[in-house]
């Protein structure tokens, strides 16, 4: 493997020139290999930890499992000791390490075989687990035993989701197998992990085939979308079930948190909102309500920060609202959520659209006629933020204006601003509000 970072050169050669064997291990390797812009490096060393630390100006972050952060030019190398875990009482930290001075035995502790590949300094790879094999059938398998290796470390259940979500992989039969079993242990793992995961996961370019296989897994922690799983809808707008069109809509949206997780939620409150008309089909009126409260719940589980989940649970509440294409409703639904909210509106009123029956897919023309309007409105400079509006309260306290009372005043200006009833100029503002608010 060609283009090793120098500052990861630097440390092998150190490593190496000291008397020890050093090597390039985990995801970076991996990513190497598929081609792809790695991100971490992290260096495995028979040098104990004391050694590493007398090498480099590194931080001692987990001297008891054996690793040193080597402070770097653009960011710090985890340097860790060839060790072996002991027993896993918690289900995610060994209770202790042993240090070794097998490479091997080090590799054989990893989770999938595909990050148990090791590189060094003159691109000789160590691979004992056949993990390049893996990578070129796109396979993601447990290293050893599956399902003592999730046993050991509950987190590898939901990062092997991620890694198959990421990579587009697909999990090897026993190694999904014991996945499932597993899955249970997932409630001992700290939240704000779930959460690293499940975003990582969502964000994917495999999401919603991982959705659509694994919904049993992700419903130890989200029991709220076990529901959705198989329920009919019963509507000619869907050809896909509850769950199927979440997955599908999941993956067709933009890949970035808040529009994922507002589409993995946007239809939750569906199976307890349906209704079959005299017509024969199903109907789930205020749905999206519904779909508010159980998707603010999860949030609030997963401990999602407070500008996300509000500009997600947003977007839930809106996402089957009704567009009207004129410049006063852009205008208005500015005013209301602002530039950035609006087009992640659009785009997962999009996705919605795209994971429908095929022959109600023609609503992207409405949207690609609402989003031309939102630009042509915005590229005016048209006013739609009391930011924006041509008097401030200082303005309206010369008039006599106090308190509350001025911002009542100007909230109502830029509404009648927004609705064409005013122009955004100074005079024509001051005037209304002397004859009428003052």
């Amino acid at each position: 493997m060609e283009n090793l970072p120098e500052s990861v050169k630097k440390i092998l050669e150190r490593l190496e020139g000291a008397g020890y064997e050093a090597w390039c291990v985990g995801g970076a390797v991996r990513d190497r290999l598929l081609g792809r812009a790695p991100g971490d490096w992290d260096v495995t060393t028979n040098a104990p930890p004391e050694a590493a630390l007398a090498l480099f100006d590194a931080i001692p972050t987990g001297l008891q499992h054996g690793t040193v952060t080597v402070v770097c030019e653009g960011g710090g190398v985890e340097v860790t000791t060839y060790r072996r875990d002991g027993s896993y009482t918690d289900s995610r930290h060994p209770d202790h390490v042993e240090f070794t001075g097998s490479l091997e035995e080090d590799l054989s502790r990893r989770d999938f075989t595909v990050n148990a590949i090791a590189v060094n300094l003159r691109g000789e790879v160590r691979d004992p687990f056949h993990g390049r094999e893996d990578l070129e059938r796109g396979i993601l398998r447990a290293v050893g035993e599956p399902e003592q290796r999730f046993r050991e470390d509950a987190l590898r259940i939901l990062r092997g989701l991620r890694f198959s979500s990421k990579l587009g992989f697909a999990i090897e039969t026993e190694t999904a197998s014991a996945l499932r079993r597993c899955a249970p242990l997932l409630k001992k793992i700290a939240v704000e992990r779930i959460q690293v995961e499940l975003s990582g996961l969502l964000c994917g370019r495999g999401a919603a085939e991982v959705l659509l296989s694994y919904p049993d897994v992700l419903g130890v922690f989200m029991p709220e979308i076990l529901p959705c799983v198989g329920f009919d809808q019963r509507s000619p707008y869907h050809c896909y079930d509850v769950w199927e069109h979440t997955a599908r809509s999941v993956g067709a949206v933009l890949p970035a948190p808040v529009p994922r997780y507002a589409m993995l939620l946007h239809d939750l409150g569906k199976p307890e909102t349906f209704l079959l008309g005299e017509d024969g089909n199903g109907h789930f009126y205020g749905h999206w309500r519904r779909s508010v409260d159980l998707g603010s719940r999860i949030l609030q589980r997963l401990r999602v920060d407070n500008r996300s989940r509000k500009q997600i649970l947003t977007l839930v509440e809106r996402h089957d609202c009704e567009l009207v294409l004129s410049e006063r409703s852009v205008r208005r639904n500015l005013a209301r959520y602002g530039e950035e909210t609006l087009r992640l509106l659009l785009e997962v009123k999009r996705a919605d659209n795209l994971a429908q029956a095929e022959a109600y897919r023609d609503r992207q023309s409405l949207l690609d006629g609402w989003e031309a309007l939102l630009d042509r409105v915005l590229e005016a400079g048209s006013c739609f933020s009391l930011q924006q509006l041509a008097v401030k309260g200082g303005d309206l306290s010369a008039l006599g204006l106090q308190g509350r009372a001025i911002g009542r005043a100007l909230q109502t200006l830029l509404e009648l601003v927004v609705d064409g009833q005013l122009s955004n100029e100074p005079a024509v503002l001051l005037k209304y509000v002397k004859e009428n608010l003052k």
